[in-house]
This record gives structure tokens, C-alpha cells and sequence, in this order.
């Protein structure tokens, strides 16, 4: 899908020039403390800004069965997003973009005061080489994954970071002022959330409704 035209995009928070900007996105369904993990890691470690979430209409790797309504997912977003620089949008929506690249492209032709970093969850890593045109993605913004439990190899498994190898930094902080590709592995406490789980453990939830006696 064609990107529609961004000069009247207004954007979910504060834009001047220089200001450091972690996009997350998803589906969010629903959104969760691995989200907000993540988030609060990359404010911390790097310096950033501002994290905006970005509520994706539908995600392509995903199937649409059992995927909540987009109005809905911003709202449980909205609720989760509880640090004040956590910023939820369904800008992707407004854009028409249905492709991370095609997100990129658009957000830096219309705010190309901003500087941007790719943020994921070390979970997501093994599977970022199925998303399309990922090395463009690579060339055209920096990339930090937060580790999460049971996907601790990832960083050194994944086709994706095998590639991207010769382009790991350490210096984390600086990674908003990297020239692209380039690729930094956070590490720390981790949480364990996830929207699956959540899921999962909501549908049982509704299976116990009237199961159990009222006295």
C-alpha cells in the first residue's frame, strides 16, 4: 500500500530538532509489562526522549483471527502506557502504511528533524528476517533489542543479528546518533509478559464463567 501524503501528520507528542524518538511497534494485542519493559530500558540506557508506540491496524506476520479491534488495542495501550514519556499512536493507521519500511520512510519525510531507533524485544529478533525489506530496514535506522527470557541466544542465533554482527555497538547511548546500519543488545532485568500468554489466560478465564458456583 502506497504511504498516503504526511505534510498534515500531526504526531503524538513534542517535535523539535535533535529529539531522540524509540518506535516500538506491534499489534499490542493486548499491550503489556513486556512492553513497557522494554520501553523503560531504552529511556534509561539511551537517553531517548520519547518512546511512541505505534499501534499497527494489522500486523502481516500475524493471522486476523483473534486480533481485538485497533480502537480497542490503543485503548488497553493507552492504559498501559503509564510513563509519561510512553506515548501511544495509531499513526500507521493515518499513513496507510502497512510495512515497517514503508512506517520509516514516511515518519522520516515528515518529521526529518526527529531521530529515530528501531526498538524490539529479543523475542521478536529470530523472527525480523521474515519482515519485508528488513535489511533496508537495518540501512535506514538504528536497532536496539531488549533482552527478554527464553530468547537470551537470540542476539548471537539470529540470522538477522549474524548479519548485522560487524555493526554492533557498545556504546549504547550514542546509538541515536549512529549512522545506520547499526545494532545494540540491552541487557538487564526481563520481563516475562507477553500478549500470547495474556491471551491465553483470558480465554480461560471466560471458559471458567459459569462453571463455578456462585455459593
Amino acid at each position: 500500500m502506497r504511504p498516503r501524503l504526511t505534510h498534515w501528520l500531526k504526531p503524538p507528542g513534542p517535535v523539535a530538532p535533535g529529539l531522540r524518538i524509540g518506535l516500538l511497534g506491534g499489534s499490542f494485542n493486548p499491550a503489556h509489562e513486556g512492553h513497557m519493559h522494554v520501553s523503560e530500558v531504552a529511556l534509561k540506557r539511551l537517553g531517548l526522549d520519547y518512546v511512541w508506540w505505534l499501534v499497527a491496524p494489522h500486523n502481516p506476520l500475524k493471522p486476523t483471527i483473534g486480533m481485538a479491534p485497533l480502537d480497542d488495542r490503543m485503548t488497553t495501550a493507552a492504559q498501559t502506557a503509564t510513563h509519561p514519556r510512553i506515548l501511544v499512536t495509531d499513526i500507521e493507521s493515518a499513513l496507510g502504511t502497512r510495512y515497517t519500511i514503508d512506517t520509516l520512510g514516511a515518519l522520516a519525510h515528515r518529521f526529518p528533524q526527529l531521530r529515530f531507533v528501531w526498538l524490539m524485544g529479543s523475542d521478536n529478533l529470530d523472527q525480523f528476517r521474515r519482515w519485508r525489506r528488513w535489511s533496508d530496514i537495518a540501512s535506514r535506522i538504528p536497532i536496539v533489542v531488549v533482552m527478554r527470557p527464553g530468547s537470551t541466544l537470540a542476539p548471537l542465533r539470529a540470522k538477522a543479528a549474524q548479519r548485522l554482527a560487524r555493526s554492533r555497538l557498545n556504546a549504547a547511548g550514542r546509538i541515536a546518533f549512529s549512522r545506520p546500519p547499526a545494532f545494540v543488545v540491552l541487557d538487564g532485568p526481563r520481563s516475562s509478559a507477553s500478549a500470547t500468554a495474556i491471551r491465553a489466560q483470558s480465554r480461560t478465564g471466560e471458559a471458567l464463567v459459569g462453571a463455578i458456583p456462585s455459593w
